[in-house]
């Protein structure tokens, strides 16, 4: 299946950053893109929605990436769905703690808008 028309969801507690990764996956991946601003709105946006990814902040307030991914892999219909985490700690020891967690793949910020949506497919192995 191409890449364009799957349903991601973006969880980010900065807005700039949700702003720039959904138009750039809307205009770029051609997906239908939702966000949310923290993790307990992720989980209510993705639970709506049944989403086929979800680009999800590490370093959040409240409910950091690790806890929502665990509260995701709770509900029976999101816990197969693949999340890539997000993240400006680029340290090889961060990246590993955060392998070892049951994501996807890492994606560093600052990111390209241009490359996100290819950058999100190779990740998930999806066609280009």
């Amino acid at each position: 299946m191409a890449t364009g028309g799957r349903r991601v969801v973006v969880i980010d507690d900065d807005p700039s950053i949700r702003e720039v990764a959904a138009v750039a996956l809307r205009a770029v991946g051609g997906h239908e893109v939702h966000t949310a601003g923290d993790g307990t709105e992720g989980l209510e946006v993705a639970r709506r929605v049944l989403p086929d990814a979800i680009l999800l902040d590490v370093m959040m307030p409240v409910h950091d990436g690790p806890t929502v991914l665990g509260r995701l892999r709770g509900v029976p219909e999101l816990r197969d769905v693949p999340v890539v985490f997000l993240t400006a700690k680029v340290g090889a020891q961060d990246i590993s703690r955060l392998d070892g967690l049951g994501a996807v793949a890492v994606l560093t910020k600052p990111f390209d808008p241009m490359n996100l949506s290819a950058e999100l497919a190779a990740a998930l192995g999806w066609d280009t």
